[in-house]
């Protein structure tokens, strides 16, 4: 799994090392797994500028902008706080692009509506936000892991339909010579 996370962070560096774009993580249930894996390659320190490890409601209110009313009405687990905690990052970490996870990675903490091994994963920039859903409980190691790699791709597969084209891949005009 380690090294497989290795493979995914040296993809998201060939799209962002000199693109001058930013990313940023606010994770609640993965604790900080995505950032590590970013900055486990040399140089992510040119795009990569820092992550919020939001693991009480408390921290998705204050640091991330979360809406109080939506954890109340909807739990932390749930798609909505997902895309709030993306935006949150990006305002929080004044970067281009965020990742973000919330979810009950167990053994404990499930409910009927929302057991063990329920993950919501969110990235994407301030026009647009993508998600996902895990649903199985494999252990919480192996959920971790499953989460983390899945937001990589998912981040990844994000930025190959979303990422500005650079400018030096752009013909130049043509211009006609007169004599």
């Amino acid at each position: 799994m380690e090294f497989e996370k290795k493979i995914l962070s040296r993809e998201i560096q060939q799209y962002l090392y000199e693109s001058g774009l930013t990313v940023g993580s606010a994770e609640s249930c993965t604790g900080g797994r995505i950032a590590e894996s970013i900055i486990a390659v040399p140089g992510a320190s040119t795009y990569f500028k820092g992550g919020i490890i939001s693991y009480t409601n408390e921290i998705k209110e204050s640091l991330l902008g979360v809406d109080h009313q939506l954890l109340e009405e909807q739990t932390a687990v749930c798609e909505d706080v997902a895309k709030a905690m993306v935006k949150g990052a990006i305002k929080a970490l004044d970067v281009d692009f965020a990742i973000a996870s919330t979810g009950t990675a167990g053994p404990g903490g499930g409910t009927p509506d929302i057991p063990v091994g329920t993950i919501w994963l969110a990235c994407g920039n301030a026009e647009n936000i993508v998600t996902m859903k895990l649903t199985e409980d494999y252990g919480r190691d192996i959920n971790l892991a499953i989460a983390t790699s899945k937001a990589l791709q998912m981040f990844i597969d994000f930025l190959k339909t979303n990422m500005p084209k650079r400018e030096e891949n752009r013909k130049a005009p043509v211009i006609p010579v007169t004599e």
